[in-house]
């Protein structure tokens, strides 16, 4: 039990599962969430990781109850984590035209929104009370500017950026720091069916090296790879014509079938 705790969310699959691996190769203990609790139970025992390593906990960050739930379940089990990652979320197109997509919308603001929220609650007056621990919400450099057919996604992720920066001030002084990391193109099953080129994408594996080393530093905010945050500026230093013109003819995130 002297190992340090981590809770991440979004673990079975993706930067959550690859954010699992560094950890573990570090020595930490695991508390992963993911609906897919079987999918976890099997990468669990494919790394050779006994209970006193990784303990599972099953909750569909959607529904806030059953996110609020497993903290407090870990907690009582596993003890108060030293970092707490809300790395769940889903990246779908939308098209403000089809009816249908508002529902879209709603289940990406339930998820990467309400669902980051709920991840941090359990755990956010303890960590003030021990006046120690990190809180990561993963956003997207989509958050940086709108891109096309990306209006959920995008709005949702400018919506972690603005909150965990809300909640960084809050906490500044109570010993407990709040980081926020911005993803580029990662390889993931989220960016799987994109048809679009995506620059510097990253392998999870590189994005959890840089990951964990901002996060061991505190670092309130990091784009990773720093070139797409780069790239990203520049964009958003764009006048909004130039903009358009520029992004008109790009492809647009495949929309739910």
């Amino acid at each position: 039990m002297s190992a340090p705790l981590i809770f991440i969310t979004g673990a079975s699959s993706g930067i959550g599962q690859a954010l699992a691996a560094r950890y573990a190769q570090a020595g930490w203990r695991l508390a992963l969430v993911a609906r897919r609790t079987e999918v976890l139970q099997a990468w669990v025992a494919s790394q050779g990781l006994g209970s006193d390593r990784a303990a599972i906990f099953g909750a569909d960050v959607a529904d806030t109850e059953q996110i609020v739930a497993a903290g407090r379940r870990c907690i009582a089990e596993c003890g108060l984590p030293d970092v707490v990652v809300a790395c769940a979320g889903i990246s779908v197109g939308m098209d403000t035209a089809v009816r249908g997509d508002l529902e879209v919308m709603r289940e990406l603001f339930a998820i990467n929104n309400i669902g980051l929220a709920a991840t941090f609650h359990p755990f956010l007056a303890p960590m003030r009370e021990r006046r120690r621990g990190t809180l990561v919400g993963v956003a997207s450099v989509a958050a940086i500017r709108g891109l096309p057919g990306h209006g959920a996604y995008s709005a949702s992720k400018a919506g972690v950026v603005a909150y965990c920066e809300s909640l960084r001030v809050e906490c500044r002084g109570s010993g407990v720091s709040v980081v926020t990391l911005l993803p580029g193109y990662v390889a993931t099953p989220l960016t799987a069916r994109n048809s679009y080129s995506m620059p510097f994408l990253m392998e999870p594996e590189a994005f959890a090296e840089r990951a964990f080393r901002a996060i061991e530093a505190g670092t309130s905010y990091r784009v990773i790879p720093w070139p797409m945050g780069l790239l990203a500026k520049l964009l958003r230093l764009l006048p909004n014509r130039l903009y358009d013109r520029l992004l008109a003819g790009r492809g647009r995130k495949p929309r739910r079938d």
